[in-house]
């Protein structure tokens, strides 16, 4: 349940860090109106994206999509940091059109991950899903308190906010470079995750696969559930 939780923290942090820092960037792009551009360069993305996989749902490796989302996010708010540090913080149309550009990556991380967690964790037990949904409202208040502790720590400092939204940019590059550890290293191995792969893998599931062998689980006879199988494996921790 706590890694779910800092999985579905992961989903949101980034598209909420560029929110968060739209003072700088509205400092940065006067002229551009960032929040009104970027939202609307992130939605059709973020849709189409929503709308490609679930046409496509019974075909894609599930553990593919979540892990290119998780990395297409790091690498999306960590290049958000370089594009600041590479223009040092000067405005002009290029660099509006490259943060565009990464936005747009966002809105693509964003359908990848939160449509393919929501989806594999809907099939679990109830408490994996809950958590997850609770990890995406936990972001809010992690990114509120990190960006209001950023930007009252270098206010009074010279070229204060843009120190305050680097540092914070790169928390939440730390953030999702976490989500990607947990969800390649650690997920698929938990028992309860385990106990749900091969019971959609004997149901005749396609998508899990890539999943049970991360698992270390690539036997058919690996794939047969012991009769106590049939309890939520969650009722084990009690």
């Amino acid at each position: 349940m706590v890694v779910c939780c800092i999985l579905g923290i992961g989903s949101l942090v980034s598209w909420n860090s560029l929110l968060s820092v739209g003072d700088y960037y509205y400092q940065v792009f006067p002229d551009y109106h960032p929040s009104r551009v970027l939202t609307f360069v992130y939605q059709p993305f973020a849709i189409g994206t929503i709308v490609i996989f679930a046409y496509h749902e019974a075909k894609i490796n599930t553990r593919k999509r979540n892990l290119i989302g998780y990395i297409l996010f790091t690498i999306s708010i960590f290049l958000l940091i370089i594009l600041d540090l590479r223009t040092k913080g000067h405005g002009r149309i290029g660099p509006y059109i490259v943060l565009c550009a990464i936005v747009a990556w966002f809105g693509f991380a964003d359908a990848s991950v939160r449509g393919g967690m929501i989806g594999d964790l809907s099939l679990m037990c109830p408490e994996l899903i809950q958590s997850f949904v609770a990890g995406l409202a936990v972001a809010g208040a992690l990114t509120s308190a990190f960006r209001l502790i950023t930007k009252a720590a270098f206010e009074k400092t010279h070229d204060g906010l843009r120190k305050g939204a680097m540092i914070f940019l790169a928390i939440s590059t730390l953030i999702e470079f976490l989500c990607v550890l947990l969800y390649a290293y650690v997920f698929p191995k938990l028992p309860i995750v385990k106990y749900y792969r091969r019971k959609a893998a004997s149901e005749g599931s396609k998508t899990v696969y890539a999943d049970l062998a991360a698992a270390g689980i690539q036997n058919q006879s690996d794939l047969v559930s012991s009769d106590s199988s049939r309890i939520c494996p969650l009722f084990w921790l009690y």
